[in-house]
């Protein structure tokens, strides 16, 4: 049996493996591919509609428990499939 995990945005529950974990390094939200990184971490889909409720939400900063503005333009351009250089 899989655990399971609920997405910070629509806050529906899914296998963990279907969701991306994100940690807050410095003030910057990193993708965390093998779920390892110490610290607190939130679960979201891969997608880009769960990514912007989120944001709208301000879903990240509660979940992760910071109180500063975070950077998610390196998520955002993970879940658009561009590169950011």
């Amino acid at each position: 049996m899989e655990p399971v995990r609920t997405c910070v945005a629509c806050r529906s529950r899914a296998p963990k493996s279907s969701l991306l974990r994100v940690v807050a390094r410095e003030s910057e939200l990193v993708v965390d591919d093998n779920a390892s990184l110490p610290g607190r971490g939130a679960w979201l889909h891969p997608t880009i509609e769960c990514y912007r409720m989120a944001v709208q939400r301000r879903a990240f900063g509660r979940a992760l428990r910071v109180t500063t503005a975070l950077d998610t333009i390196t998520l955002e351009n993970r879940l658009n499939g561009t590169v950011s250089i």
